[in-house]
């Protein structure tokens, strides 16, 4: 039976109103979700995350498994064991989101030039990086035509079509609603800044990670950076010297939804599933054993 839908409550949440007083005033203290971030940076061993990408990807070499595809399923996972993580503060509120969802920003090719493309998938029990290499490769193909474009950049497109004047106004409103969880459907159901998580990979362009920022634009309460891949010295206890490939992970949070003692256990999760890889092909709703 569906939990009942309360005042206050929003499509996209339901509004936490029993939280300790600390974390129930923190919104109206601090409101703004750009002005509240907090920033982590961990690096990944890839040793065995590199040798069990090239196996899985011998199922499909047209499509390969890629850290894209870990990176979403340990994501996932994690924030599945640990709902907090699937928090968003709006006007004021602490609300727990109703679905887990993950957004990117793709380019349709390796071109100056080359438009832009936003990706946004829902996820549930029953999924693991299986379902989520299918859906991405499902997607992402799609999305790379010149001739498809996602709804997000479709609704954009014709709000630039409006006069200057008339877009501040419509945009006064819009955040507005935003505020309220009363945008309209259709303009953000693809929205990456809606989501649960936003990622971007900026090793694949060559960059290394870094901090990026939050929005106060949507409900998004982490943005994950990944960055290039490179060696880096592992000591073991005789203090012999190993280079191993690894990557560095920024993850931008809102501080507000959660505590340090929290973020540090997800992150631990986050860490074990990225450096045992086999345990993606779990289901996302399976507990981790650290």
């Amino acid at each position: 039976m569906a939990a009942k839908i309360r005042r206050g409550d929003r499509r996209d949440g339901v509004w936490l109103r029993d939280l300790d007083p600390m974390h129930g005033i923190l919104p109206l203290v601090y409101p703004n979700r750009a002005d509240n971030e907090a920033f982590i940076q961990e690096q990944i061993d890839l040793t065995a995350l590199n040798a069990y990408l090239a196996k899985k990807s011998e199922s499909d070499p047209q499509f390969k498994y890629t850290y894209m595809h870990a990176f979403i399923a340990a994501l996932v996972r994690t924030i599945t064991l640990r709902p907090k993580m699937n928090r968003f503060i709006s006007g004021g509120r602490i609300y727990q989101r109703n679905h887990l969802a993950c957004g990117f920003t793709m380019k349709k090719s390796f071109e100056d030039d080359a438009h832009e493309a936003l990706w946004f998938r829902k996820f549930g029990p029953g999924d693991n990086i299986d379902a989520i290499h299918y859906r991405l490769k499902e997607d992402i193909t799609a999305l790379r035509r010149d001739d498809v474009t996602d709804n997000s950049t479709d609704a954009m497109a014709m709000l630039l079509k409006l006069p200057r004047w008339m877009l501040k106004i419509v945009f006064g409103l819009l955040f507005y609603l935003d505020k309220r969880g009363r945008v309209p459907y259709d303009l953000i159901k693809e929205d990456p800044n809606y989501a649960t998580v936003f990622i971007t990979n900026l090793g694949s362009i060559g960059l290394k990670a870094g901090y990026h920022h939050l929005s106060n634009w949507g409900t998004c309460s982490i943005f994950v950076v990944l960055g290039e891949k490179y060696k880096a010295p592992f000591y073991d206890e005789a203090g012999n010297v190993e280079m191993r490939e690894v990557m560095d992970v920024g993850i931008t949070l809102d501080e507000r939804i959660a505590d340090g003692f929290y973020y540090s256990k997800t992150i631990r999760i986050l860490k074990h599933l990225l450096q045992n890889p086999e345990l993606l092909e779990q289901d996302i709703t399976e507990e981790v054993k650290l």
